[in-house]
């Protein structure tokens, strides 16, 4: 009994330490946001929203912010409709070369994205789609994809197909069905791979980096630009404001989880 109640109490000193190790840049990036010094300082000497208001007031961080979000909802959208139509070829499909398909769709998870990005550079650069918004989309959905095949094809795994043998049995199509029975039941897993996909595009710095320049620029460039060039704090006051949004948008998700598990077993 005392062997086991140490090994559990090992276990959670362990989780605990990997948590907090995992979270201590945060507890340094959030203070040092609201620092009234010229430099990143921790901890800030004096506080001030000094960094924040310089985001709002810059043309450039502004600019580079509508630019993601333009391009991450593009691509949200773009990888759902992709994602979704192959995760059910690779779940469903019965052909010689399955196989190779998915491994092909899954490439970009396992390529290093450097390499990826000075492939696409020098495609992009011979057919004009560098420093655009549709090279942008087109790069970022072909990282995102995969997150979106993987959440999708862990829900179709676990469907029941004879929900969808019935519905066509009372006459419904294949469309039908798939809009009506399988993409209800699946839509939670959908809805993780979109906030999947977002996220992705809206990070993305390495593939962003090739393609960005001074006509169109993401926020990941700009924040690099901002400390490979020279340390602004503002860096800090924009990861805050993230960290933030990245959160809210994971507890947001996991609420809906929640809420719709609790309404399937009142249903049940």
């Amino acid at each position: 009994m005392n062997t086991k109640l140490l090994c559990r109490g090992s276990l959670v000193v362990l989780v605990v330490l990997t948590a907090l190790y995992l979270v201590a840049p945060v507890f340094f990036v959030i203070p040092t946001s609201f620092n009234d010094s010229s430099f990143l300082e921790f901890p800030p000497k004096a506080f001030s929203t000094r960094w924040y208001e310089a985001y709002f007031q810059d043309p450039a961080w502004i600019n580079a912010t509508l630019n993601s979000l333009q391009i991450g909802v593009w691509v949200t959208i773009l990888s759902v409709i992709l994602g979704t139509a192959a995760a059910l070829a690779m779940v469903r499909g019965r052909y010689p070369v399955k196989a190779l398909v998915s491994g092909l769709v899954l490439a970009p998870v396992l390529v290093p994205y450097v390499i990826i990005g000075l492939a696409v550079y020098a495609v992009f650069l011979k057919i004009g789609l560098t420093q655009s918004i549709l090279g942008f989309v087109l790069v970022h959905t072909a990282l995102a994809v995969p997150f979106v095949v993987i959440n999708v094809s862990a829900a179709l795994v676990s469907f029941d197909e004879r929900l969808e043998m019935a519905a066509m049995s009372l006459g419904a199509n294949r469309v039908t069905t798939f809009l009506r029975i399988t993409l209800p039941c699946i839509a939670p897993s959908v809805a993780a791979g979109a906030l999947f996909a977002f996220i992705t595009s809206f990070d993305e710095v390495v593939t962003s980096v090739f393609l960005a320049g001074p006509d169109v620029s993401t926020l990941p460039v700009q924040m690099w630009s901002g400390v490979r060039v020279q340390i602004d704090p503002t860096v800090a006051a924009v990861s805050t404001m993230l960290l933030l949004v990245t959160l809210a948008l994971f507890a947001s998700a996991g609420l809906v989880r929640l809420f719709r598990a609790r309404r399937l077993a009142k249903v049940a």
